[in-house]
């Protein structure tokens, strides 16, 4: 049975930093391209960050780059998304999703596998 399980997510004021970590049971790991999105409410989810299945293509939303870092180590089947210099913007509920395929795609839609969530909020 797949599992997704994403952690890491919390309480930051604006300028700090967390570190998100998803891990992922039940298949072949670098058989997905993985990623991040996130959804605030009000607003339509939105792709972060993805890389590709061996890891050697990384894209970031525009509004994050050069403050977060997506890896993923594919012997420990595990991803993660280090994010620096938070902003209040960026709080959302962030999720962890497997595409189909070893290619990214910037939409839900190219999501096989979803974790359950886990909650970034960023204080003024």
């Amino acid at each position: 049975q797949v599992q997704v399980v994403e952690s890491g997510g919390g309480l930051v004021q604006a300028g700090g930093s967390l570190r998100l970590s998803c891990t992922a049971s039940g298949l072949t790991f670098d058989d997905y391209a993985m990623g991040w999105f996130r959804q605030a409410p009000g607003k339509e989810r939105e792709g972060v960050s993805c890389t590709s299945g061996r890891g050697g293509t990384i894209y970031y939303l525009d509004s994050v780059k050069d403050r977060f870092t997506i890896s993923r180590d594919n012997a420990k089947n595990t991803l993660a998304l280090q994010m620096n210099s938070l902003k209040p913007e960026d709080t959302a509920m962030y999720y962890c999703a497997l595409h189909t395929g070893r290619w990214c795609g910037s939409y839900p839609g190219s999501v096989k596998y979803w974790g359950q969530g886990t909650q970034v909020t960023v204080s003024s």
